[in-house]
């Protein structure tokens, strides 16, 4: 048996039978990318001096102190695809004891934004992940616009996936 017998790279075999094998080889990586990931975000986080963070609360603290704007949970949940608010209120609640974040009012919605103590936080991140992270993978000899495809590709299945998930509903 040479290598090419062995079929695609998939964890679940029974769902590669299917008419699209290729779509289980890429939800295999995007289950080990999206693992990997999440890891990335505490280990940083943990490294920038806030050891106890989820992965969520790492997205949530970047998308806060995004362009310096405060954002309403609405923002957040549309911003990062995430349905259930309270779970993205839990992080803010959790951020907010931390100190990395306040929250405020914009006429009747409730607001959050970073404080110093976050900036300084997401700031020192970024250096963390500029000097282990993105040195390495500049050392893989990628092209930006091969990122920007895969990016691409990544937003257009999520939306697929999105679809899928509301006719999985009706059904």
């Amino acid at each position: 048996m040479s290598h090419t017998d062995l079929g695609p790279v998939v964890s679940s075999a029974h769902l590669a039978d299917g008419s699209f094998p290729q779509i289980s080889e890429f939800e295999y990586g995007l289950t080990l990318a999206n693992n990997a990931f999440q890891r990335w975000m505490m280990r940083a986080m943990a490294a920038s001096g806030y050891p106890d963070m989820s992965a969520l609360e790492v997205q949530v603290m970047h998308s806060v102190y995004h362009r310096g704007r405060a954002k309403t949970l609405a923002d957040l949940c549309l911003v990062l695809g995430i349905e259930d608010t309270h779970t993205v209120n839990y992080a803010i609640k959790k951020l907010a004891k931390a100190g990395l974040v306040r929250e405020g009012r914009q006429g009747k919605e409730k607001t959050v934004a970073a404080t110093e103590a976050g900036a300084s936080a997401c700031e020192r991140y970024r250096e963390i992940r500029e000097a282990l992270l993105l040195r390495a993978v500049h050392e893989l000899g990628f092209e930006p616009e091969q990122i920007s495809r895969l990016s691409t590709l990544l937003r257009l299945m999520s939306g697929q996936y999105d679809q899928a998930a509301r006719a999985a509903t009706t059904y």
